[in-house]
Parts: structure tokens; C-alpha cells; sequence
């Protein structure tokens, strides 16, 4: 039996979602917030950070998503630092690993897709408040349209097919650009690769899938912040990936910061399946894990690479902090 992610998607493929809305912002160092238009064909993308110790270097990407939908990046800068990469760090997260054949998974798969209803054949409208459906109904007019299946979902499910819906018909794309570009380097030039991931196994994926099926999840938070951030931020999510788009990092700095989407995460793993499986402190144990493959390579290689999303690297409590605090040299792109 080989292991299959079957459980992924249903318990924790929705945690890059809202936990507090952003308030519209004025015009930050010429970068506008109101109506920005997303820029389109070949750009530059953002510099790579340096961690540095003595005469080994670690070079990172910090990624951003959404990104414009049209833009071409030019990545010449990475794939020079990929041809001279001794070791590539590649975070991989919290996985839920369930312990069942490709064929087993398949079967699951119905009950794993109704999972993301809501439980007793309720409907969004009887499980959100009146205010707050007003609003949805607003917004999927606008984003979304008649689709009807929508609205057997759970609170947490529809606010992310309403974010999706959002970011297409704002010419934003959450597609990786970063990874197929890595992935090309390393079969072209081989370097050691180091997966940092944290595995949650799962030997019997049916009795939670059940459980699942039938828990209430505390999701309106999610659901009225996930509403907040498309009305009141998308012209800042616009700005920022212009800004990571064109290279300014400045602008990323200025901006406001992309969002934490806690109150989603919470739902999941504040509830009783994602106490149980320990998700929280797993995802403790992927920090340290990554901080130590960091240190690892900088150790051992002249050159090494790692990409992180840029909520998690900067900031009081990001992964660069955290490295400047253990004493290495961090140099900004701009620096």
C-alpha cells in the first residue's frame, strides 16, 4: 500500500485564508491602492534575499500569491543562482498523509468531495446570519453568479470558491510561478535537494472522513472576513503583485501586509479533527525543521537556494528574523 493525500485536500487545503480585513489604504510611495490596473507581459520579479555566514550564502525567493494573471517573469536572476546552487531547500508544509491504496483513495473521494457540505442538507442561508448573507448574495452576483451548488457548502467552502471567483475576474492568478523554475535547474544542474515537510499519518482516513462529514465547524469569521478582504482589498493585492512583479521592494514593504487568513486556518484546526491530529504543534515542528535545514546548508555549501512565501519571511516573527537573531547576515534585494 503506498500512501495517498487523500485527506489533504478535504482538511487542510484552505489554509491561506482571512483572519482580520484590511481597511482600503491611501496611495503608498506612488503606488496606487484604488482601481489599480495589474500589469501584464514581462517583468523583472522581486530580488532574491541573501543569509549570509562568513563565505557561504543562502539565497532566497520570497514568493507572493495572488500574482498578475498575464505577466511573463524574466527569472534570469534565480536561474543563475540555481546554476551555482550546491542544495535546494523545498518547504512542502504540513501534509496529511492517509494510509491507503491508489484504489482506496479513489472510492473515498465521494465522500470526501460531500464533506465540504454543510452537514444535514443545510443551506449557506441557514447557517450564516441574514446580514451576512445579504452580503454573500452580493458578491457571488457579482463574482460567482447562479451557481447553485455553492450554496450547499460549508461557510469555510464558499468563502473560498468566492475568493477563487474573485481573483479571476481580477486578472490575479495563485498559480506557482517559482516552482517550475526550480524544478527545471535542478534536472538541469542536480544539486542536493531537502524536502522540509511535516507528515501527519492517518492509518484509517474513513472513521474521520465520517466525523468530518458531521462537524459543525466555527467558519463565520472565516466567512464574513473572507467577504471584508475581496470588498475592501483587492485593489492592495493588486498593488502587491505589481510591486513583486516589477521588483519594488519597497512597495512590499509599505504596502499592506497580505493576509494571515487565521480566523479560516482556525476553523479547521481549531476544531476537534485538527486538535486531534495535532496540527498545531506540527506546525511548530515545520518551523524548527526549516530553520535547521537552513542552517544545515549554510554550514556545509557555498551557495544554496530556498524559497518561502514573503508573509512567512518577514516581519517581527518571519524566518529572516529568525536567522538574523542566530547571528547570520540577512541582505535584502534592495540593500
Amino acid at each position: 500500500m503506498r500512501k495517498t493525500m487523500v485527506a489533504a485536500a478535504l482538511t487542510f487545503g484552505f489554509l491561506s485564508m482571512p483572519a482580520q480585513a484590511q481597511q482600503a489604504t491611501p496611495p503608498v510611495d506612488g503606488i496606487r491602492t484604488e482601481s489599480t490596473i495589474v500589469v501584464e507581459g514581462e517583468q523583472p520579479g522581486p530580488g532574491l534575499w541573501l543569509v549570509r555566514k562568513d563565505s557561504h550564502d543562502l539565497y532566497i525567493l520570497g514568493t507572493l500569491r495572488p500574482l498578475p494573471m498575464k505577466m511573463q517573469w524574466q527569472s534570469a536572476q534565480l536561474r543563475q543562482v540555481l546554476a551555482q546552487a550546491q542544495e535546494v531547500i523545498r518547504m512542502r508544509g504540513v501534509q496529511i498523509d492517509a494510509d491507503v491504496g491508489f484504489f482506496k483513495g479513489l472510492m473515498l473521494m465521494p465522500k470526501l468531495l460531500g464533506a465540504r457540505n454543510n452537514p444535514d442538507d443545510r443551506k449557506l442561508k441557514d447557517v450564516v446570519s441574514p446580514a451576512s448573507y445579504a452580503r454573500w448574495q452580493g458578491l457571488k452576483e457579482r463574482y460567482i453568479g447562479s451557481d447553485g451548488g455553492v450554496e450547499k457548502r460549508r461557510p469555510l467552502f464558499a468563502a473560498q470558491d468566492l475568493y477563487a471567483a474573485a481573483m479571476k475576474k481580477s486578472n490575479l492568478d495563485s498559480r506557482d510561478l517559482a516552482w517550475p523554475v526550480v524544478a527545471e535547474a535542478i534536472k538541469a544542474h542536480s544539486p542536493t535537494v531537502t524536502v522540509v515537510r511535516e507528515s501527519i499519518v492517518i492509518k484509517d482516513v474513513k472513521p474521520l472522513l465520517k466525523e468530518w462529514s458531521k462537524t459543525t465547524l466555527d467558519d463565520l469569521a472565516c466567512f464574513d472576513n473572507t467577504m471584508a478582504h475581496i470588498e475592501t482589498d483587492l485593489d492592495a493585492m493588486r498593488a502587491r503583485a505589481n510591486a513583486w512583479a516589477t521588483g519594488d521592494v519597497a512597495a512590499l514593504r509599505s504596502l499592506p501586509p497580505a493576509y494571515r487568513w487565521e480566523a479560516c486556518n482556525n476553523a479547521i484546526t481549531e476544531a476537534g479533527i485538527g486538535k486531534r491530529l495535532g496540527y498545531g504543534d506540527a506546525q511548530r515542528k515545520l518551523r524548527t525543521k526549516w530553520l535547521d535545514a537552513a542552517e544545515a546548508a549554510l554550514a556545509r555549501n557555498t551557495v544554496s537556494f530556498a524559497s518561502l512565501s514573503l508573509l512567512d519571511m518577514l516581519g517581527p516573527n518571519g524566518y529572516l528574523a529568525a536567522l538574523e537573531a542566530k547571528g547570520y547576515t540577512v541582505i535584502a534585494p534592495d540593500e
